[in-house]
């Protein structure tokens, strides 16, 4: 067996034939790993600066730090901490959120597509309920949705029927849509209105914390039961 030499040590040539071959075969391995899927933007969410001020918790303070959409969602967690998204709770809350965005889970409006200047126009529509439901409601029977849909879009236009009901929303009374972030139009009696982008409108409220929270409970109810045991004692 012929020896070879790595720098001052001389190693048997089959060795060292076992080693140059893992290492190329790790190689390709790292340039295979693909990154993160980056979802596509929504008329509603289109671009990174608009993304952070939905979420709220004051993120869009680093918009700036997010030149483009790609960057948003393919940062990881070291990476924002070095860019000054601190505290740490709130890298986790936008991690949370880009995951969400991923699997399509948006809050209100972000799954609508007729969006003009960060505004998005909703309607009230009847469509005759499916042939199952008529036998209890009558053959006559309509249902009210509430779909998004241009303000110049006549009211009996077919193509109405085809598009699907807004979520998160509800008609109330005769034709009055209800829901978060809803603005009527005025003159409609409230069957047409607007919903647009809103600092925050996505957030997740931190819940209260109670005796410091979960972890500072016990050691903070030990205290004031020590305290108070002091106070009646003197």
């Amino acid at each position: 067996m012929k020896p070879s030499s790595i720098g001052n040590h001389r190693l048997p040539s089959s060795l060292l034939s076992c080693i140059l071959r893992s290492h190329t075969t790790v190689r390709p391995l790292h340039r295979q790993t693909t990154p993160s899927q980056i979802p596509l933007p929504t008329p509603f969410v289109p671009d990174a600066k608009t993304f952070l001020s939905l979420i709220g918790r004051n993120l869009s303070q680093h918009a700036a730090k997010f030149p483009t959409w790609e960057s948003l969602f393919s940062l990881k967690s070291i990476q924002l901490r070095k860019l000054g998204v601190e505290p740490a709770r709130t890298r986790r809350y936008l991690l949370w959120w880009r995951n969400k965005f991923r699997k399509g889970e948006y809050g209100i409006g972000g799954d609508l597509k007729d969006v003009k200047d960060s505004v998005a126009h909703l309607r009230v529509i009847e469509v005759p309920v499916g042939r199952s439901s008529r036998s209890l409601a009558g053959p006559d029977a309509i249902k009210k949705l509430i779909v998004n849909v241009a303000p110049d879009v006549p009211v009996n236009e077919p193509k109405l029927r085809a598009l699907k009901p807004v979520n998160g929303l509800k008609v109330q009374g005769a034709h009055t849509i209800v829901g978060p972030f809803i603005e009527p139009v005025k003159g409609t009696g409230g069957s047409i209105a607007t919903v647009k982008v809103q600092e925050g409108m996505w957030e997740q409220r931190r819940g209260e914390k109670v005796d410091g929270g979960e972890r500072r409970k016990l050691q903070v109810r030990r205290k004031r039961k020590l305290e108070e045991s002091r106070k009646a004692k003197s």
